[in-house]
């Protein structure tokens, strides 16, 4: 029971976190590459498709356990710790949620699609001469 309530904590924690560095590329105080980076990350955590899908073995959670907390890391790092702290306390404050971003999903589904496509490509040239 316990490891669920923490999983829980966390993942609520994620999603604050998430909606304050939304709030903080919104600042124009926030570095134009710490709003590129982050518009990325979030942009991703908010995709309903995965880069790499749930259901691979192991590593469809790697972008999960990995990829999203290592971005959210560095986008924080990122932004000046005044807007931080001012995006943290207005994203407590707020009900406000950020929604699913279909836009991330299909930049997701074309890279699946363009690696699939250079993969054909590269083995018809492999096995066609």
């Amino acid at each position: 029971m316990k490891l669920i309530e923490k999983l829980k904590a966390t993942a609520t924690r994620l999603r604050r976190e998430l909606f304050a560095l939304y709030l903080a590329t919104r600042d124009p105080r926030t570095p134009w590459y710490a709003k590129a980076v982050v518009a990325c990350v979030v942009a991703y955590a908010l995709s309903p498709i995965d880069l790499i899908p749930d259901f691979i073995p192991v590593l469809g959670y790697v972008d999960d356990l990995l990829l999203l907390p290592l971005g959210i890391y560095l986008a924080l790092k990122m932004i000046p710790q005044q807007v931080l702290t001012e995006s943290r306390q207005r994203a407590a404050r707020t009900s406000d949620r950020l929604s699913k971003n279909w836009v991330a999903a299909a930049v997701i589904v074309l890279l699946w699609t363009a690696g699939i496509l250079f993969l054909a490509v590269y083995l018809l040239r492999v096995f066609c001469s």
